[in-house]
């Protein structure tokens, strides 16, 4: 039987030969990870139904990431750190990143491959729904609630039907204006936020192959704003080397046999694709930056999972060098290393921190921040009647803070020329 990749690693993880798309079955898992938001809730299951002494399946497979509400005085939020740390210390789990370590990473999604997670041909489930950013390292991973967390935590199976997939593939030469956020809302909008439910989305194609290993989390990261079950990028020679420099672990890649059925194919030349945004209230309400320029803003803000990676950041400073933003500008690198990154890279001799510095820009910690609101004390969070343009992922009434604000979605170019100017700014203009 011809199979896809994801097909492929599932049925390969079932112990059986082939898997088809609404086969049901029970998959071994190679990690599981959860932070602060749900691991509390996770937590409490597990003791619930296995028993207050009962020890997770494999304390090697578990990674636990604080990253959303933690830089806040919050009372709750601290307590549900508390209860990390307090579970981590009773399970002896080595692989456990706390808030007030030097271990510290920041943003899980981000931290996750930095620290040699996330490898071809595996199984990665996560209390968060972007865990399907992983998927760009040519593994199935997806996002699960607490209930079916605290079950992996006592048996190391989960119970998962096989997802069809659809193909998104993109062809031509990346035009130096556009960025993979551009693609991915491209892709979104074109399906809906509903158009690829209990789905695979795998990214293929010649400009797909010439991209970073960042660049193809950014695709996948953002699968789940269409309804997919995971994001999937064929694993090829820049896969397996970020992988190999980040663990020595070993695993096996997957590729789709010649005739794999796809649920659906659709092909995009980026040649036709302009710079995007979605626009208020929805990661599907797609609009060609061309379409909504002037739109006068109240704040910029570059960070996530999405866009507050090593190369977003870069991205940012070729358009912020010399210049100054009209508004309230927010950086929040996602990772630690990130933050180092960016305090090292140098453009025309300073640094692209001290870019962003002399920009008047305002630095966050690394961290989730305002993606998910979060406390009033939030570093970034959106407080009141704001337009705010934004490479985060969604853009639902209150997802940033105040249910009275807007926020555009949009690529790290988008953002940083928009901040220069005051209003949705094409970064075409930078460039030309």
């Amino acid at each position: 039987m011809a199979m896809t990749i994801t097909e492929k690693i599932l049925a390969n993880h079932s112990n059986k030969k082939e898997a088809k798309p609404g086969d049901n079955l029970w998959i071994d898992v190679d990690v599981l990870m959860t932070h602060d938001v749900c691991g509390p809730g996770t937590f409490g299951i597990f003791k619930k139904e296995f028993g207050p002494g009962a020890k997770v399946w494999d304390r090697d497979k578990v990674v636990i990431i604080p990253d959303h509400y933690i830089f806040t005085s919050d009372k709750h939020a601290r307590r549900n750190i508390e209860i990390l740390r307090d579970f981590v210390k009773e399970q002896d789990l080595p692989h456990y990143y706390d808030v007030d370590s030097p271990r510290y990473k920041g943003v899980c999604h981000v931290a996750l491959p930095e620290e040699g997670f996330t490898r071809p041909g595996e199984v990665l489930f996560g209390t968060d729904s972007h865990t399907c950013t992983a998927g760009a390292f040519g593994e199935f991973a997806t996002g699960i609630g607490n209930t079916d967390a605290a079950f992996v935590l006592g048996t190391g199976k989960l119970w998962v039907k096989v997802p069809a997939t659809m193909k998104f593939v993109f062809e031509g030469t990346l035009p130096k204006y556009l960025m993979a956020k551009d693609l991915i809302l491209t892709a979104i909008g074109a399906v809906g936020v509903d158009g690829a439910t209990y789905r695979t989305m795998e990214f293929s194609g010649s400009t797909i192959d010439a991209m970073s290993m960042e660049d193809r989390m950014t695709l996948c990261n953002m699968v789940i704003e269409a309804g997919g079950k995971n994001g999937i990028c064929v694993p090829d020679a820049t896969t397996i080397d970020y992988v190999r420099a980040r663990t020595q672990k070993e695993f096996e890649c997957f590729y789709n046999d010649d005739d794999a059925q796809y649920y659906s194919v659709h092909r995009f030349n980026v040649r036709d694709i302009e710079p995007t945004v979605a626009k208020p209230h929805s990661p599907d309400n797609k609009a060609r930056v061309s379409e909504v320029a002037g739109t006068k803003l109240d704040r910029a803000y570059i960070g996530s999972c999405t866009g507050g990676k090593i190369s977003d950041f870069v991205a940012a400073a070729e358009i912020l060098r010399g210049q100054h933003v009209a508004i309230d500008t927010f950086i929040v690198p996602a990772t630690t290393d990130v933050e180092r990154a960016i305090n090292t890279i140098t453009v025309d001799g300073k640094t692209i921190m001290q870019v962003f510095r002399d920009a008047g820009c305002r630095i966050g910690e690394p961290s989730c921040a305002a993606c998910l609101g979060g406390p009033t004390d939030t570093f970034g969070r959106l407080n009141g009647v704001e337009v705010c343009i934004s490479t985060t992922n969604r853009n639902f009434p209150g997802r940033m803070g105040s249910p009275k604000s807007q926020v555009y979605l949009a690529s790290p170019y988008t953002v940083a020329a928009s901040a220069v100017k005051g209003v949705i700014t094409n970064p075409r203009e930078f460039f030309e």
